[in-house]
């Protein structure tokens, strides 16, 4: 856990931010990036839920200003959407998936994003895997970019909520960015 300017950036463990997460989970991927049907409980719990390590960002009063999920188990949700995933990847192992990027719009623009990261990496270094994917919307390509993903293969997704299939190694400069 690091404390950073009233910012506590974590794994999440306690019933009441997993709560949170399915919340922020319906707003960012219903409501923002209409990926999912809308529910009467305004809650979206993920599919890999359960298989999910989820690193967060709550404010001192315990409110989840944002998250970031890493996946280590396979098939990975771009398993499914790209055959033969791995032709497009550099032949490095293990690999773990990256996924639910999400911050309330009220902290965007703040240490919160850079925070996620920098959390997500460690903990990526830590635990020796070698390549990371995700799924980038195409609303934040260069961000994405700018961090040292690269894009791969081909876009998925609806017009609506457009992905960019993205890795990134752990040879890449990850130490590079000033969090």
């Amino acid at each position: 856990m690091e404390n950073n300017n009233r910012l506590i950036f974590k794994i999440a463990s306690e019933s009441d931010e997993y709560e949170q997460i399915h919340q922020l989970n319906y707003a960012t991927f219903v409501e923002e990036i209409p990926q999912h049907p809308s529910n009467s409980e305004q809650i979206l719990v993920d599919k890999f839920h359960d298989e999910n390590i989820y690193f967060i960002c709550l404010t001192e009063n315990r409110e989840l200003a944002g998250m970031i999920s890493l996946r280590e188990k396979r098939p990975f949700s771009l398993d499914k959407k790209i055959e033969n995933m791995d032709d497009y990847l550099p032949k490095k192992e293990p690999k773990c998936e990256i996924r639910l990027l999400s911050v309330k719009k009220a902290f965007r623009n703040s240490k919160v994003f850079y925070g996620l990261m920098k959390l997500l990496f460690n903990y990526c270094k830590e635990n020796g895997f070698e390549i990371a994917v995700m799924s980038g919307t195409s609303r934040q390509l260069k961000l994405y970019q700018h961090l040292g993903f690269k894009t791969f293969a081909y876009a998925v997704g609806t017009p609506e909520a457009l992905y960019y299939p993205m890795y990134i190694e752990a040879s890449d400069p990850l130490d590079a960015y000033k969090f």
